[in-house]
């Protein structure tokens, strides 16, 4: 595998940056700003919230339930999340190969076991199947042998397979 330590450094970076820093920084930033610019110069608000402690206490303690609340209806209550695992199964190579190989490899273990079942029973496999099995090969030796991380046709397999799914 190719390192490239520039970009992948790069990377970390803007992980570390967006995922802690800059969301902590916020938190704090946007306590500090509603509180200084509205809650303390609203009088009837000064009742409710004494101190700027108060105030982050109380909104902290509502925020993260509803925060919570709404990370969870984005992930399983909305089409939101499907559209992001779409995008990153259509943008990342190596999502799409472990996608595709897990499918490759259920289908083969469901023939596999077709056929050993077969054989238990003392059953012998007719020509259809025969065909059947012969096609299925064909199609993944031809997958294997063409496929490469630059070029579409791990994701050309997925949509024919979503498409005769549905």
């Amino acid at each position: 595998m190719k390192h490239n330590t520039g970009f992948r450094g790069w990377y970390y970076f803007r992980m570390g940056w967006s995922m802690y820093f800059a969301f902590i920084f916020a938190a704090i930033n946007t306590l500090t700003v509603t509180y200084y610019l509205a809650i303390d110069r609203i009088p009837i608000l000064g009742i409710i919230f004494p101190s700027f402690i108060h105030y982050a206490v109380i909104t902290v303690s509502l925020a993260i339930p509803l925060l919570i609340m709404v990370g969870y209806i984005h992930f399983k209550k909305t089409a939101a999340y499907a559209a992001e695992a779409n995008i990153v199964v259509e943008a990342n190579p190596f999502q799409r190969r472990i996608l595709v190989n897990s499918e490759l490899v259920l289908t083969l273990n469901l023939k596999l076991i077709q056929i050993l079942s077969k054989s238990i029973n003392d059953l012998q496999l007719s020509d259809n199947e025969k065909n059947e099995y012969e096609t299925i090969i064909k199609q993944i030796s031809e997958l294997v042998e063409t496929r490469s991380f630059e070029n579409k046709k791990d994701l050309e397999f997925l949509k024919t397979i979503i498409e005769s799914k549905n």
